[in-house]
């Protein structure tokens, strides 16, 4: 089942087992049963800590548990945890067999005082980049404690399961059979959900944290290009950042970043967490900011207010927030987000295979979630409001080769049909001003982004665009305070240009420091 190369890489994570762990399939005798009992005899064939047995008794087929031998498991795979779930699964097996997780003291305490029975199912995608956070997430919550339990689920392998609950969206969570959440969830976030935020005694101890010199609001390239030009002047810096990564966890193939040919989002996010930390950065993750107190003097501290009451304070902020996905605004939306309505053509691509969708959209983003998805659904319609795409030549051409797309210009988007999941969307001709309606399974909403500054609105200028009015030195309208990326007024959002915003808005707030210096 795996490579030569892929059972050295997988031996030498095993190497790190403290201790025994047992595997217990359920299998058939299906395609998909026979390629989990390679895996899992390839896997206990790379430790001698690592024993499998094919006598489970799971409900579904094929499956498989992980647990410390001896003990009940608590982490399951449903379907085979290829692609980007591979991660999943070692990360699984060395947490069971007590390699620590990378995770705050603090957190795993939340995690064991959490006292009632909760059973986690994840339907999963395994070309979804976003799935792999919620599952490890929940399974690292099974590891620590022992009322949790979690289970991933191949949507491919269980159609049927997918169709009676409507799974149109991965990731997609069920708590104790009802539903809980979708989408890229950080641990934190889960935690916030089940009701275990930080303690007041961690609020207290963010709060009592000493000044910054530069504190960065946003885990995005300009926030991590920000924090790390900052760091290299050797002052104290810190980093705030819901997500590390930002918009470009959600990017799959990146083709423009200079000097690398191709790359892809999560990967990139991990370099530049990694180049954050080997400078010493403090990062704050999961942390959602609520305001921003500008100094009252130059040279004073800014003051940044955290959605769980703490307050951090800083010589110098540099605000790098970026952007959310735009949304439609129209009938329908709302409600059927995640039955039908989509806004990552990656993820949830798969759970369209050989049906009908559409992609709202005619700019780059548009176009390649139609050409993405022409490779998997049967029929793709891609809806542009202005009388011409606006995406690269190169990309048009490509599209307007394929034989399962159309296009239609010219058209406005008015409503979403369906009530239990999406069966179709209505458009205006806006030559003519006819209506239009379109049956279809899925959307895929792509027109754009809009900026994260709700939380400054009445504290910096923005522009019409909701954007933060910044300078060719990366300064806003409150001294002190810099801002960096796509939440700006900076022209073009593309990752390295974000990145160059952001180490000019960190030298900026360096010689800010300088002429204010105590």
């Amino acid at each position: 089942m795996l490579d030569a190369n892929m059972k050295e890489q997988v031996r030498a994570y095993l190497e790190r087992l403290e201790r025994p762990i047992e595997l217990i399939a359920t299998l058939d005798e299906s395609d998909r049963s026979q390629q989990m009992r390679g895996l899992l005899e390839d896997l206990a064939s790379l430790s001698g800590k690592v024993s499998v047995r094919f006598d489970g008794k799971d409900a579904r087929v094929p499956s498989f548990s992980v647990a410390p031998a001896g003990e009940p498991p608590r982490i399951r795979f449903a379907g085979l945890p290829l692609g980007h779930e591979f991660t999943s699964l070692i990360l699984a097996l060395l947490q069971a067999g007590g390699y620590p997780p990378k995770v705050e003291a603090e957190t795993l305490e939340r995690i064991r005082a959490l006292d009632r029975e909760c059973h986690f199912e994840t339907y999963v995608s395994l070309d979804c980049h976003n799935c792999p956070d919620v599952v490890q997430a929940l399974n690292l919550m099974a590891i620590v404690n022992p009322k949790i339990t979690a289970t991933m689920i191949e949507g491919s392998a269980f159609q049927a399961e997918v169709e009676a609950k409507n799974v149109l969206a991965v990731p997609m969570v069920f708590l104790n059979g009802e539903h809980f959440g979708q989408g890229r969830m950080s641990l934190e976030e889960i935690l916030a959900k089940l009701g275990a935020g930080k303690t007041a005694e961690a609020v207290a101890a963010l709060s009592a944290r000493a000044p910054y010199d530069v504190l960065v609001v946003g885990g995005g390239p300009a926030g991590a290009a920000a924090a790390i030009y900052a760091a290299r002047k050797g002052i104290r810096v810190g980093i705030i950042a819901e997500r590390f990564g930002g918009q470009v966890m959600d990017t799959l193939g990146i083709e423009n970043f200079i000097s690398v040919e191709y790359t892809e989002g999560p990967k990139l996010a991990a370099a530049m967490e990694a180049h954050v930390k080997h400078y010493g950065v403090e990062i704050l993750r999961g942390e959602r900011v609520a305001s921003l107190v500008p100094a009252a003097t130059p040279g004073g501290l800014a003051e940044v207010r955290l959605a769980n009451g703490a307050s951090l304070k800083a010589r110098a902020v540099i605000i790098a927030t970026g952007a959310r996905w735009r949304e439609l605004n129209v009938p329908g939306e709302k409600e059927l987000k995640g039955k039908g309505v989509c806004f990552c053509p990656h993820c949830d691509g798969p759970l369209f295979r050989g049906k009908r969708v559409a992609v709202i959209g005619g700019g780059n983003s548009g176009v390649e979630a139609a050409i993405d998805l022409a490779g998997i659904v049967g029929e793709v319609t891609l809806i542009e409001f202005d009388t011409q795409l606006r995406a690269d030549a190169v990309l048009q051409e490509k599209l307007y080769r394929l034989s399962n797309v159309k296009v239609i210009l010219n058209a406005q988007t008015t409503a979403i049909t369906g009530r239990e999941k999406v069966t179709g969307l209505i458009y205006q001709d806006r030559a003519t001003g006819e209506e239009h309606s379109l049956e279809l399974e899925g959307i895929f909403v792509q027109i754009g982004l809009l900026p994260n500054t709700d939380f400054v609105k009445d504290t910096l200028a923005l522009s019409k665009f909701r954007e933060i009015e910044v300078n060719a030195r990366g300064e806003t309208s409150a001294p002190g305070i810099f801002a960096a990326g796509d939440c700006t007024t900076q022209a073009y959002k593309q990752i390295i240009i974000s990145m160059g915003s952001g180490a000019t808005a960190a030298l900026s707030a360096f010689d800010y420091l300088i002429r204010h210096s105590a």
